[in-house]
């Protein structure tokens, strides 16, 4: 019997707590776009266009399903970059809503708990993080389509959502995914 990321591993670690398991698929430091497919693998979607790289680690919410069939997008705040497969037990700071080409598509911003790692137990929402990070993230976001034909001038960045925001997005992302395993 194998073992899916996306389909078995619940979305809450801790329900009660607000805390969420989060699955790696990019690792801070690279310009890969490494995606997990249904199947049960991770697969390269593409090399960044432009000279970038993620300057955190990026993942995905298990059995949510957004508007784009995927899972939620996790930004993962952390120390060290973490490879591909780990999962995080995390919180939400917040949420950027980002638009292009194709869909609308939201990104939770997470932190790890204190356990695993306290250099940002103080960050309770994306307020308490320093302004020059906000503005490096939305501006990744943005920016980091550059030279892709055709992408660059559809993406649009909103400016950061609340946490009730990211709340209602995810329980919303699991029912999506019931209805879909159901049919």
């Amino acid at each position: 019997m194998s073992f899916n990321l996306e389909k078995d591993l619940a979305t809450w670690a801790d329900y009660d707590k607000k805390i969420l398991h989060v699955v790696i698929e990019i690792s801070k430091g690279t310009s890969n776009k490494i995606e997990y497919r249904p199947e049960g693998y991770f697969e390269l979607d593409r090399t960044l266009y432009h000279q970038m790289f993620y300057n955190f680690d990026y993942g995905f919410l298990p059995q949510t399903l957004e508007w784009d069939g995927d899972p939620i997008d996790v930004v993962l705040l952390t120390t060290h970059p973490l490879p591909m497969w780990c999962v995080v037990k995390s919180r939400i700071i917040g949420m950027i809503h980002t638009a292009d080409q194709d869909w609308s598509d939201m990104k939770l911003v997470c932190v790890p708990v204190e356990k695993i790692d306290p250099r940002r137990s103080h960050v309770q929402s994306i307020n308490d993080l320093n302004p020059h990070l906000q503005e490096e993230l939305l501006g990744f976001f943005k920016e980091y389509k550059k030279l892709e034909k055709g992408k660059y001038d559809k993406v649009q960045i909103d400016w950061f959502k609340s946490i009730d925001h990211a709340y209602t997005l995810i329980d919303q992302a699991i029912q999506a995914a019931k209805e879909a395993n159901h049919h």
